[in-house]
């Protein structure tokens, strides 16, 4: 498999209903005051596939999260008359969280046994999961961990011309787990932003996208282009790791950066 194969189980779907989940999407997500109870925060999970053996590149584990995690938001069963409905409006409905963990061996296996869909990058795996409480959450993936195994920073080279980007804010330091919920959410407000047509492209492209660590330099020009409307950018609340209302990352439909 190249660096730039992506597959998905269960396939991308661009069929019936794909206009209303895109549109969904497009409407934004709400700002609901958390409940009072810490347990019923809700909150999407992302399982890393991390190997001792041979472990995947960062860049490529973070490209299956954003794939994974935009996958779900627009698969046919979060629609009106699907099972993940319900937990997916009401997590669209206030503060968009989500919580990555790792997994390896007979976790993994037992995490895709969870609803979600898994994204496949070069070898590189990540699942997003069905959101819910972060109370009532499964077992199997409650007994993973948040922290812990770091992979090294790599370099991939240039994106292939057309790919959207998803630029990493280079002075933040963020954990593995970290960059993962912050390119998942970054695939979500770019998604959001394309027209119907454009999401369904992408939709049969598996949603593949390239995740970069920009320069001090490119971070400069890549604000300029939020400015300009060409970008989108994900704002943090600053529950874990970084400042409220830090950039982390720029989303870029193509590549558009020097």
């Amino acid at each position: 498999m190249s660096d730039q194969d992506l597959v998905l189980e269960p396939p991308a779907d661009a069929g019936a209903g794909f206009a209303a989940r895109h549109e969904a999407l497009a409407r934004g997500y709400g700002v609901a005051d958390d409940p009072a109870d810490p347990a019923a925060v809700l909150a999407m999970p992302i399982v890393l596939h991390l190997p001792k053996q041979d472990p995947p590149r960062r860049s490529a584990v973070l490209e299956a999260a954003a794939a994974a995690t935009v996958a779900l938001c627009l698969d046919e069963r979060v629609g009106a008359d699907g099972p993940w409905n319900e937990a997916f409006e009401a997590w669209t409905a206030a503060r968009i969280r989500k919580i990555a963990r790792r997994a390896r061996g007979s976790h993994w296996h037992a995490a895709n046994d969870v609803p979600g869909v898994t994204a496949d990058v070069d070898g590189a795996q990540a699942r997003a999961l069905v959101p819910g409480p972060v109370g009532e959450l499964d077992p199997r993936i409650k007994r993973l961990q948040i922290g812990g195994t770091e992979l090294e920073h790599d370099d991939p080279g240039q994106p292939a011309a057309g790919l959207p980007v998803l630029w990493i804010n280079p002075t933040l330091n963020m954990t593995l787990g970290k960059a993962a919920a912050q390119v998942g959410h970054a695939a979500m407000l770019l998604v959001g932003a394309l027209t119907e047509e454009e999401a369904r492209d992408w939709a049969a492209e598996r949603y593949r996208s390239a995740v970069r660590e920009a320069t001090p330099v490119q971070w400069i020009a890549l604000q300029q282009l939020v400015g300009r409307g060409l970008a989108v950018a994900v704002r943090d609340a600053g529950f874990t790791e970084v400042a409220p209302g830090s950039m982390t990352v720029i989303a870029v439909p193509d590549i558009g950066l020097e």
